[in-house]
C-alpha cells in the first residue's frame, strides 16, 4: 500500500494520456467553485481573453459588459472601436502590474496620469493607445473618455461574482519620470520613445506574484463577498521580445513565469482558480495542431477547443450541451482543413510585427 494505490486514472499519463486520442483526453479542469448562468462575469486580459466573453456570451451566460456601445453602432464598427472587447475599453491588459494601476486607478488609490500622445494631429490615449482607431480629436475628449472607462471598470470590478484575468506578458515599458507603466512601448503605436525616460523591464517571478496579489487583494477589500478569481495565461508566443534572447527562448521563460505565478496564487488564495488555457494549446501532446501556420495564431479548432475543455468543467449540464451543439473530434477531424482564426481580435502587441520585416501570416491571437 502507498500513495499512488487509489489514486484515479487521471493522475498516471500512460491511461489518461498515451492511451488515447488527443481530442478524447477529458477531464484537464474541474470549475474550483461554482459557476453558473447568473454569475457575473467580467473578463479583461491579452487578446486571448476575448475568446471568453465570446463564449460566455453565445452559450447565455451573463458576461458582464460595463462600457457598451452607444446605441445604433453597428456590432463590426463598436467592435473596431473596442466596445464589447472586455468589460470595459482598457485595451489589452498584458501584465499583472498594469492590472493592478487599473485597480488603483479605479479604486481612487492612484490619480492617472494627465498625459497625451499625439499622431498626425489627433490624439491618442497612452493608456488605451488603439481603442480610438483614428484617435480622439482633442485632449479633453481622450481624458473624458479615459475617466468614462475607470468608472466602468471600476463598475465591472465591483458588481462581477467571477473576474477572469488572462495573463499574457512578463517584458513591459515603464515611464520613469512618472512611475507608471505603458501597455505598449511609446512610438510603436504612437506617441515618441525617449531612451532617457521609457525603461523596459522584464517582469520576474516575485515582481508578477506581488503585483497580482496586490490586485485581487485591493478588489476584494471593497466587497463584503468575491469577486471569485479565475486566472489563465495565453497560449500565444510573443510577436516580438526586447529581452536580448531568441524570440523562442523568451517566450519560454515568459509563459514559464506566468504559469507559475497564476498556479501559486490559486493555490495560496482563498476563491482564486486557475484554467488551463496554456496546457490545451501547448502540450506536446496536441502537436501543434492548434496553431495557425505562423505557429502565434491559435486557430479556430483550438480556440473552441479551449471554451468546450472550459465548460465541460463546469458540470453536467454544459457536457451535455456540448455534446449537442459540436464535440471536439466532431469539430476537427485529421484530415479536416483548418478553420481561419478570428481575424478581428484587438491585440495591441500585433503592432510590433511591422519592425519585424514581412509576415506572410500576421494573426496572432495572444
Amino acid at each position: 500500500m502507498n500513495p499512488y494505490t487509489d489514486l484515479p486514472q487521471d493522475a498516471f499519463w500512460s491511461p489518461a494520456v498515451a492511451q488515447k486520442h488527443m481530442l478524447d483526453i477529458s477531464g484537464l479542469w474541474k470549475a474550483p467553485f461554482p459557476i453558473s448562468t447568473k454569475t457575473r462575469i467580467a473578463t479583461y486580459g491579452s487578446c486571448f481573453a476575448q475568446h471568453f466573453s465570446r463564449a460566455l456570451v453565445a452559450r447565455g451566460y451573463s458576461w458582464l459588459n460595463a462600457e457598451p456601445a452607444p446605441r445604433g453602432i453597428p456590432e463590426a464598427e463598436a467592435r473596431r472601436f473596442s466596445y464589447g472587447v472586455f468589460s470595459s475599453r482598457t485595451g489589452n491588459i498584458y501584465t499583472t502590474s498594469l492590472l493592478l494601476q487599473w485597480v488603483e486607478w479605479a479604486l481612487e488609490k492612484r490619480v492617472p496620469p494627465a498625459i497625451h500622445w499625439e499622431k498626425d494631429g489627433r490624439i491618442h490615449d497612452p493608456f488605451r493607445p488603439t481603442v480610438e482607431p483614428d484617435g480622439f480629436g482633442s485632449v479633453e475628449e481622450m481624458l473624458a473618455s479615459r475617466r468614462s472607462c475607470i468608472a466602468a471598470f471600476r463598475k465591472s470590478i465591483l458588481e462581477s461574482n467571477l473576474f477572469v484575468f488572462t495573463l499574457g506578458l512578463t517584458e513591459s515599458w515603464w515611464d520613469t519620470e512618472g512611475g507608471f507603466e505603458y501597455p505598449m512601448c511609446p512610438g510603436t503605436h504612437a506617441g515618441t520613445f525617449d531612451p532617457a525616460r521609457h525603461m523596459f523591464r522584464n517582469q520576474d517571478y516575485s515582481f508578477v506574484r506581488a503585483n497580482l496579489v496586490k490586485a485581487i487583494t485591493l478588489v476584494r477589500e471593497h466587497r463584503d463577498k468575491g469577486p471569485r478569481i479565475l486566472l489563465t495565461v495565453s497560449p500565444v508566443p510573443l510577436t516580438a521580445t526586447n529581452s536580448g534572447n531568441h524570440v523562442l527562448v523568451a517566450t519560454m521563460e515568459s509563459k514559464s513565469i506566468l504559469r507559475a505565478v497564476a498556479g501559486n496564487v490559486a493555490a495560496s488564495l482563498k476563491g482564486v482558480g486557475y484554467f488551463p488555457s496554456y496546457e490545451i494549446i501547448n502540450s506536446p501532446v496536441f502537436r501543434g495542431t492548434f496553431f495557425e501556420p505562423n505557429l502565434r495564431g491559435v486557430n479556430g479548432h483550438g480556440v473552441a477547443h479551449v471554451m468546450n475543455c472550459f465548460f465541460a468543467g463546469l458540470g453536467a449540464d454544459e457536457r451535455v450541451e456540448l455534446t449537442k451543439s459540436a464535440s471536439p473530434r466532431r469539430m476537427f477531424r485529421r484530415n479536416q482543413p483548418r478553420s481561419p482564426s478570428t481575424d478581428d481580435l484587438k491585440c495591441d502587441e500585433e503592432i510590433l510585427d511591422a519592425f519585424g520585416g514581412r509576415d506572410e501570416d500576421n494573426n496572432s491571437h495572444r
